[in-house]
């Protein structure tokens, strides 16, 4: 994971959790069928707040047989680029982070976790056995576990999944996000992270997520959510 960072708010009382605009056409139908080595690329996104807007380039995915080969696994490595535009948040440092917590702990926040931090970014990927991840929304009714982070840009991180379980899974070394202290414009990278799925004797379904939540006394929160993809 490569972070670049220079100094981005002003936010309006609101949270929300805006859908991903489509602007660039997927490779395929609207699943690409999961074998060895299938690679596709999936559409560019945005999603617009009050000072602050969301912009993910550059999504790819590369989905394998698993490295375990025991059968009931597969492997998939994705990649991508998410750019924060925050002309309009406060200057604030941030304070200690608890890390993500999942639903049960924190209802609403399904990994997210602010500091106290002008903004706080987090990116990653929703991971279901049997469970179509289309419909998720963060903040929904129901139990996102937490998975560990990826460890680095070229990082793999091992999904246990049972039939529908659906877990998250943090684009970032120490899971606890970016912290945006000031105005700018930050940039996250992630580059062929590997997810090892494992005891998932179904379908499974992953699609990404970026979150940006605001704060002070004008609260907004805003997700843009990348399109689902069938892993197998």
């Amino acid at each position: 994971m490569k972070i670049l960072t220079s100094p981005a708010r002003r936010a309006a009382v609101r949270s929300a959790a805006i859908a991903t605009a489509l602007v660039a056409a997927a490779v395929g139908g609207a699943n690409p069928a999961a074998e060895a080595d299938a690679r596709f690329a999936l559409p560019d996104g945005r999603a617009r707040g009050d000072g602050v807007t969301l912009v993910k380039t550059g999504e790819r995915v590369r989905i394998g047989p698993s490295m375990a080969a025991n059968g009931a696994g597969r492997s998939v490595w994705v990649s991508g680029n998410v750019k924060v535009h925050a002309p309009g948040v406060d200057t604030r440092e941030a304070g200690p982070n608890n890390g993500p917590q999942g639903e049960e702990a924190r209802p609403g926040s399904n990994g997210v976790a602010t500091t106290g931090a002008a903004a706080t970014l987090s990116v990653g990927y929703v991971v279901g056995c049997q469970v179509d991840v289309g419909q998720l929304k963060l903040g929904a009714e129901g139990s996102l576990d937490a998975a560990a982070a990826f460890s680095g840009a070229a990082g793999s991180i091992s999904l246990p999944l049972a039939p529908g379980r659906v877990i998250y899974a943090p684009v970032s070394a120490n899971k606890k996000g970016k912290q945006i202290e000031e105005p700018g414009t930050y940039f996250l990278n992630w580059r062929n992270v590997q997810m090892e799925i494992q005891g998932c004797g179904g379908y499974a379904q992953a699609r990404s997520y970026a979150v940006i939540e605001v704060t002070g006394e004008d609260h907004q929160k805003i997700t843009l959510w990348g399109k689902p993809f069938t892993i197998g």
